[in-house]
């Protein structure tokens, strides 16, 4: 029987594919290192937990269900699930990325798998179509959709038309909406990432990082990869993403509410410049979110007046904590510049519009009227 996905956060469809049989409700942590064998020749499915855990099986068979893969990959940390993406590539491979990233993924491409070998080419891909920038050692396209953290969105089945026609892998972060808003799988993408720390676990108490493939071929090779460098996600870590996931559904739509609220709330504010929400009508890739995404999540980005109110507000809010992360219940403000982007080339920063006034909002599920309070009095 085929769940919605609000039954798919918190059940497999196939129950028969858990190990556990003891009807417990809150699936147990299997905190061992390594497993017992029966005899020579004889094992229970397990071997070692660098390889496989039944608790990092349940989350994984459980993201997978939700972004409709073959297989999803548990990882330490977001970064390490990126950072195994490109051991998929070789020395003179060539990637086109989008020009707006999340700041630890341009570092890792820049300093770490450009030195690997790997070449990349950054490009405008909510407004440039990157087939001109394609070339013979061309393997991939890595986009994020909404981007970190100005909010740009991909028309990810558009970009994927060209990726297949180029016989090209389109991977595609997905942290910002979480399968809850936007498969990219059922659009196109052949790999999905996602920084679990975020929606997934949804509770700022645990690091952890998916790959989702939609074919086997590539499923293979990452289970390879995290076999042979061994960045798998802890069992205690997996059940806390486990129970997380559980309460994907209301979160997400609990800060989506308040995310359109705030918006409109900003965008009245003459110490506000600008408001950027897709779920606002005037953003330009409104239309191509509702196309490929059930909702707009709860990110926003928004720029002030001068760098002096940035200051005043980032000291002055208090039930709105200043913090570098998002997707938990609680309200997070984050300045780029210093924070997610701080290794970001000034020069990239300025092209993408992260200025000194800019700051990212994730929306938690805190009364509305409460987070409205406290940037009135954060305004001053």
């Amino acid at each position: 029987m085929a769940y919605d996905i609000e039954t798919k956060c918190i059940h497999l469809e196939h129950k028969e594919t858990t190990c556990d049989k003891s009807g417990a409700i809150s699936f147990p942590i299997y905190q061992t290192a390594t497993f017992a064998h029966l005899g020579l020749g004889q094992s229970t499915g397990y071997d070692y937990s660098r390889l496989q855990n039944p608790t990092r099986e349940q989350v994984e068979k459980i993201v997978a269900n939700l972004e409709g893969g073959v297989d999803a990959v548990a990882f330490s940390s977001g970064m390490s699930a990126i950072a195994a993406v490109m051991e998929l590539f070789s020395p003179g491979d060539h990637l086109i990325v989008d020009e707006d990233l999340y700041g630890g993924s341009v570092r890792l491409f820049f300093s770490i798998s450009s030195k690997n070998g790997v070449e990349i080419t950054r490009v405008n891909l909510c407004k440039e179509n990157p087939e001109p920038y394609i070339k013979e050692n061309t393997k991939a396209i890595f986009i994020e959709t909404p981007t970190n953290p100005m909010m740009n969105v991909m028309d990810i089945q558009k970009i994927a038309e060209i990726t297949k026609k180029n016989h090209l892998l389109l991977i595609v972060d997905n942290t910002f909406l979480s399968p809850y808003f936007q498969t990219p799988l059922k659009l196109g993408a052949d790999l999905v990432i996602h920084s679990g720390t975020k929606y997934l676990g949804g509770h700022n108490d645990t690091i952890a990082g998916f790959v989702v493939s939609g074919a086997e071929e590539t499923a293979e090779k990452i289970r390879y990869i995290i076999k042979t460098t061994g960045a798998g996600l802890a069992p205690f870590d997996c059940w806390l993403i486990l129970r997380g996931m559980k309460t994907l559904a209301v979160r997400m739509e609990k800060a989506q509410e308040n995310a359109i609220q705030l918006a409109n709330w900003l965008k009245e504010r003459p110490e506000v410049v600008r408001v950027i929400y897709p779920g606002l009508e005037e953003h330009p890739g409104h239309e191509v979110m509702k196309k490929q995404a059930s909702g707009f999540g709860g990110m926003l980005t928004f720029e002030v007046t001068s760098k002096a109110l940035v200051e005043q507000i980032l000291k002055k809010v208090k039930l709105i904590q200043f913090a570098e992360s998002l997707g938990g219940v609680e309200t997070l403000i984050t300045y780029p510049l210093t924070q997610t982007h701080a290794d970001v080339p000034p020069e990239d920063l300025a092209k993408n519009g992260i200025t000194d006034r800019v700051l990212r909002l994730s929306v938690g599920i805190e009364h509305i009227k409460d987070l409205i309070n406290d940037f009135e009095q954060a305004f001053g």
